[in-house]
């Protein structure tokens, strides 16, 4: 989220809620997020001492299929060999067979 968003949900609270609940929503709205947060890294900390590995330096964005194909793709293509170059076939020339590939 960005200032102007930030800025929409005030003003936007301001008309709901008014100057003088405003703060106090607010301040509920910290203490949910603060729970949610302790919540989460307690489940986390469950899971981690469940199957006997530590946790404690994994993002929820680690769990995500997509970032966990991507790193293993670039994992992979920094330890690929180089390719190799490829020449045309000279006229008459056999082009080569692989016999386990087919």
């Amino acid at each position: 989220m960005g200032w102007p968003e930030i800025g929409v949900i005030v003003v936007v609270g301001l008309m709901v809620f008014g100057p003088d609940r405003l703060p106090d929503m607010a301040r509920q709205a910290g203490k949910f997020i603060r729970t949610v947060r302790q919540m989460a890294d307690n489940a986390k900390n469950d899971l981690g001492r469940e199957i006997g590995h530590d946790l404690s330096g994994m993002e929820l964005r680690d769990l995500d299929p997509r970032e966990v194909v991507r790193r293993s793709f670039l994992d992979e293509a920094d330890t690929a060999p180089a390719p190799t170059t490829d020449r045309s076939l000279r006229v008459g020339e056999v082009p080569p067979y692989d016999p386990e590939s087919t």
